[in-house]
């Protein structure tokens, strides 16, 4: 009879050394608005997906589409004005 023997060890062994940065972490933190907007607008598709949408859901999936753009667009603008120096446009 052959024995399996399990490579737990070898697989975590590296587990340390693979978690995120605070570097990664900060810019999790600064998509998250944008994270929770996109799950807005697929909760609000999704909701749909099994039926005709009403009006209520045709402006449900509107606003969440909106709040998403402006949730990126003001990403966008973040990043943009902490990579240019001296805030220059």
């Amino acid at each position: 009879m052959n024995h399996i023997v399990t490579v737990q060890d070898a697989v975590t062994a590296f587990a340390d050394f693979m978690e995120p940065t605070a570097a990664e972490l900060d810019a999790i933190e600064q998509e998250m608005p944008v994270i929770l907007a996109d799950v807005d607008l697929l909760d609000a598709q999704i909701i749909t997906l099994d039926r005709t949408p009403t009006e209520l859901d045709v402006r449900r999936i509107r606003r969440a589409r909106r709040r998403a753009l402006a949730a990126r667009v003001a990403l966008l603008n973040r990043t943009a004005g902490a990579s240019l120096p001296g805030g220059a446009a």
